[in-house]
């Protein structure tokens, strides 16, 4: 049993790195805001649905592909870097304000 769970670890740990590269944004966690729009929207073909202010220090937008329905939350800090702290699939784009 112990041998197993090493067995399993292991190739848990060696495929890693694998699956990590097949992610679309596995090189772009973080990077100057210049390098991040242009991979947003020239490599994923989202573009910037929303913003709002975090902090005086932080600016989060919302990027979205209406092609795909991918969508990625961004940081933006005052120092000039963006960082993706979040994504996913299925977005929408809703008309007027929500139903009450």
């Amino acid at each position: 049993m112990f041998r197993t769970c090493i067995v399993s670890t292991l190739i848990t740990l060696a495929t890693a790195p694998a699956l990590l590269a097949q992610s679309p944004i596995a090189d772009v966690v973080c990077a100057p805001r210049a390098e991040m729009v242009h991979k947003l929207s020239h490599q994923f073909g989202e573009r910037m649905a929303g913003m709002g202010v975090r902090s005086p220090e932080s600016v989060m937008e919302v990027w979205q592909s209406d092609r795909s329905g991918r969508w990625t939350l961004v940081m933006n800090y005052a120092d000039g870097n963006s960082c993706i702290v979040a994504m996913g699939e299925g977005w929408e784009t809703l008309p007027g304000d929500p139903p009450a």
